[in-house]
């Protein structure tokens, strides 16, 4: 596990574009007919990625602000 904030925040920036990657060139939804529910699955789980990302990012850009407040 990284412990970090800079590493959780480089780590979850990659997943996140490795799902959007993934998620747009790999997966059709429609397919004569038939639902498939894992590629449906990979789309939530780029949706709750990028989420996730975006929480990092905030607690990143919150760590600096109060890391350059105290020097």
């Amino acid at each position: 596990m990284v412990k970090s904030i800079k590493g959780q925040f480089i780590l979850s920036m990659f997943v996140a574009i490795a799902f959007i990657y993934n998620t747009s060139n790999f997966t059709d939804f429609i397919k004569e007919d038939a639902f498939y529910l894992p590629y449906v699955m990979f789309y939530v789980a780029m949706i709750a990625s990028v989420f996730n990302a975006g929480i990092c990012t905030q607690k990143y850009v919150e760590f600096r602000k109060n890391a350059k407040g105290k020097n």
